[in-house]
């Protein structure tokens, strides 16, 4: 029996997983990584970390595969987007910069001084923003030029990936359009762009594009001896992460929609063409002929993580689970605290910080997670109203992530936002969206949407809307954004 194995690299995480033809997961391993802050607002990790989390994650997963381990025939990657990841001229690691970075601030405000912002959207319909990978391009050009002349290869996360498994050097659309590096008008880099960056330079330094599916190179001898990977199986060029997860929901198809609640609250549609009413915050490519509409920022199930690990009361089986058992006890009503969940950002400004506001003496702890669950959601509630207001239509999303697992999260995300949610089946829906290409890479399905007919599966049921729920939570939501316009100007002032 045939396997493919994904990969889904995050900031800090780094997942193999082993799937079947039919999308069952067979072996799962991880490696947990290190953010380096060596100055404030700094977030780094070295390319020989993520090699070594690879090596780790994988060898880790085939070991408890057994026998079937034998059987893979194809490998694909899925990363984290934007960021940057450089490699001197001799393809050697020289610099691993996270999404979650915010050194280039300064660079962005200036573009967005000069105006340059706008123009860049009109070309690569993204909005700039600090941790963008042009954006840091520009820093390292700027600020720190002996490096730059040592820089040879401008890469995402999986690209890294790809690079160590089968030396390639290779981008995808997906990815580099999310990135912002993609002109649309050409569907591909474009020297105009990069000149709005300040970075004209890059041109020689930014890696080949291939659609996503594509096979790039075949697992080398060293990578086969550091992993247990067949020597000579077909790697495919990757995929952005956010877009890998919506392909390992099923959603590929037009009209479609993705929520992914887990560090980023990601909130996408496939659409047909990028053609709306208004800038939404980012575009991606799926495959050759449809486009992703993203609306995404740091605010979603991760403030759990941060509420569990700074306030656990000590109670055993403490985590996600008990939470969510804790919240759906908690009776709803108008009294309850709100809560903004800008622990890592804010949606619009940087500057917004997460706090709990209403608080009396006689509230709980339960109370208190029950406004952070409802944040959560209203935050994704902001993005999909930007989404609807720039005339992308839907009427239903699929839920993946952390919230998707809890037993009152998926009924609240319909709640709050009026429209039936259905789970996906599979918890690990990055990697298996990157195995789907590496299926697709090596001729098992014509396509995606092939790929995702035989192997994604949606549990059963959905979570319908409730009326009065959903009143309910709309006149909490004009609080939460009014409460948010109040506190911008102290936010300000606190920065």
């Amino acid at each position: 029996m045939s396997q493919i194995l994904g990969i889904d690299a995050g900031n800090t995480m780094i997942k193999a997983v082993l799937f079947d033809l039919s999308g069952r997961v067979l072996s799962v391993a991880e490696c947990a990584g290190e953010t380096h802050q060596p100055q404030s607002g700094y977030a780094e990790r070295p390319i020989e970390d993520i090699w070594h989390g690879v090596s780790q994650a994988v060898s880790q997963c085939l070991q408890q595969a057994g026998s079937q381990a034998q059987d893979v025939i194809a490998v694909g990657a899925a990363g984290h987007g934007n960021g940057l990841y450089a490699l001197d001229t001799q393809q050697q690691p020289l610099l691993g910069i996270q999404s979650i970075d915010h050194r280039a601030l300064d660079m962005l405000h200036a573009l967005e001084a000069r105006g340059d912002d706008k123009a860049i959207y009109q070309l690569s319909l993204q909005k700039p923003w600090q941790a963008a990978t042009p954006v840091l391009i520009s820093w390292i050009k700027h600020r720190q030029p002996a490096l730059w002349q040592r820089v040879g290869h401008l890469l995402c996360a999986k690209d890294v990936i790809a690079h160590f498994l089968c030396g390639a050097i290779s981008a995808d659309y997906s990815d580099a359009a999310g990135a912002g590096l993609i002109d649309y008008r050409h569907r591909g880099y474009s020297r105009e762009l990069l000149s709005l960056y300040g970075i004209e330079e890059a041109w020689d330094k930014l890696p080949p594009l291939r659609e996503s599916c594509d096979v790039v190179g075949h697992v080398t001898a060293n990578a086969a001896q550091r992993t247990g990977l067949p020597a000579g199986i077909p790697v495919v060029a990757g995929i952005f992460d956010v877009v890998a997860s919506a392909v390992g929901s099923g959603v590929v198809s037009s009209g479609e929609a993705s929520i992914v609640a887990g560090t980023w609250s990601i909130n996408q549609v496939v659409v047909d063409k990028p053609d709306y009413l208004r800038p939404v915050f980012m575009n991606s490519i799926i495959e050759k002929d449809r486009y992703m509409a993203i609306e995404a920022s740091a605010t979603s199930a991760a403030n759990l993580d941060w509420f569990l690990r700074e306030f656990d009361d000590g109670r055993s089986g403490q985590g996600a689970a008990r939470s969510s058992d804790i919240v759906a006890h908690v009776e709803p009503n108008a009294q309850l605290p709100i809560y903004h969940p800008y622990l890592y950002s804010g949606r619009k400004s940087e500057t917004a910080k997460a706090g709990f506001y209403g608080l009396g003496g006689w509230h709980t702890r339960a109370d208190m997670l029950y406004a952070l669950f409802e944040g959560v959601t209203f935050a994704h509630r902001a993005h999909i109203d930007r989404l609807r207001a720039a005339g992308i239509a839907f009427d239903r999303a699929i839920l993946s992530g952390g919230a998707a697992r809890s037993c009152i999260w998926p009924q609240m995300f319909a709640d709050v936002l009026g429209i039936p949610i259905r789970v996906a089946e599979c918890k690990e829906t990055g990697a298996l969206g990157a195995a789907l290409c590496a299926g697709v890479g090596v001729g098992i399905w014509k396509n995606l949407a092939e790929a995702a007919h035989h192997a994604v599966h949606i549990n059963a049921g959905e979570f319908l809307p409730r009326a009065d729920k959903h009143t309910f939570h709309t006149a909490r939501y004009k609080v939460f954004k009014k409460l948010e316009q109040a506190m911008s100007d102290v936010w300000q002032e606190a920065s």
